[in-house]
């Protein structure tokens, strides 16, 4: 069966079989025929003469054209399927893709928050109670580089006395012990005052941020809340708390250049997964460069 025929057979498989989209049945049609213009220069015209080498060189001459690492990894993922389905029915006994990896791209830049826009979005005014809350909140989010299931699973007891640590549970039941600001130690003092009456008449309830009616604070709620005070307090981006831990991430690098301290206080199992800050760092330096020094200057025109 020709590569033509063999690639509709599968599609009509995905499409009537597995439920797959019209338009992810569509991209799979495109993606299998670039691979297939590719095996025409090989001479090849059967899946099954396919070998993992003409796949290899495939891959490689798309790449040197510029095609990105991700359209690259979709034309793997077209071929794990096409060949996944050619072994099930019966008509290849090797899989070709099975060893192949498309190149890895660049790691996107976290989005942070600058210095400016991180203070306004924390000099939330007003006395309200939800704003204590609120506030209380985001400080100690961006006060102790928090996730957003960080934040969300605390309870009263995680903080110390005198709220100067508090104790997070991060990714994989792991602990850690972070201090806690100043402005946020403020915030919380403020907060608990209030959660106190809040809970008055209503049972004990461990969690430290609290909803309206008395419940833990979810996940969804923080979010909405971060983004509401976002769009008060006039900041041009959406803002997700995990912005915020970029912001402490970021800010505390510039500052410290310790690389090591902020990975402890992350809660990052890997020093790899900090250095991406070193590349926010660099970027700022670079800026400021640009900004400032005689040969990097634009001249005005006249």
């Amino acid at each position: 069966m020709s590569l033509a025929a063999t690639r509709e057979a599968f599609l009509r498989h995905l499409a009537g079989e597995r439920r797959y989209a019209a338009h992810t049945v569509a991209a799979y049609r495109r993606d299998l025929r670039d691979v297939e213009a590719h095996l025409a220069t090989e001479g090849i015209d059967d899946w099954t003469a396919v070998d993992t080498a003409l796949l290899r060189r495939y891959l490689a001459t798309r790449h040197a054209a510029g095609l990105a690492p991700h359209s690259l990894q979709r034309r793997l993922s077209a071929l794990r399927g096409l060949y996944r389905w050619l072994r099930h029915s019966g008509r290849a006994a090797h899989d070709p893709v099975a060893e192949l990896r498309a190149p890895r791209g660049e790691r996107p830049l976290p989005a942070t928050l600058s210095i400016d826009h991180t203070e306004r979005l924390l000099d939330l005014p007003g006395d309200d109670p939800l704003t204590r809350r609120d506030r209380a909140l985001l400080e100690l989010i961006y006060s102790s580089g928090l996730r957003l299931s960080e934040v969300a699973a605390l309870d009263r007891e995680d903080l110390t006395d005198d709220l100067s640590l508090v104790r997070v549970t991060g990714k994989g039941g792991k602990t850690r012990m972070v201090p806690v600001g100043r402005k946020a130690r403020a915030a919380l003092r403020d907060w608990l005052a209030l959660r106190e009456e809040w809970l008055r008449g209503r049972g004990p309830q461990p969690a430290l941020f609290l909803s309206r009616r008395g419940g833990r604070l979810s996940r969804r709620a923080i979010q909405q809340r971060l983004d509401r005070r976002a769009r008060q307090q006039g900041l041009p981006e959406h803002v997700h708390p995990h912005r915020l831990r970029h912001a402490f991430a970021s800010h505390l690098l510039e500052s410290s250049g310790d690389l090591r301290a902020v990975q402890e206080l992350l809660g990052h199992a890997s020093l790899a997964t900090t250095q991406i800050y070193t590349h926010l760092d660099f970027q700022h330096l670079a800026q400021v460069y640009d900004a400032a020094h005689p040969r990097a200057r634009r001249r005005r025109r006249d």
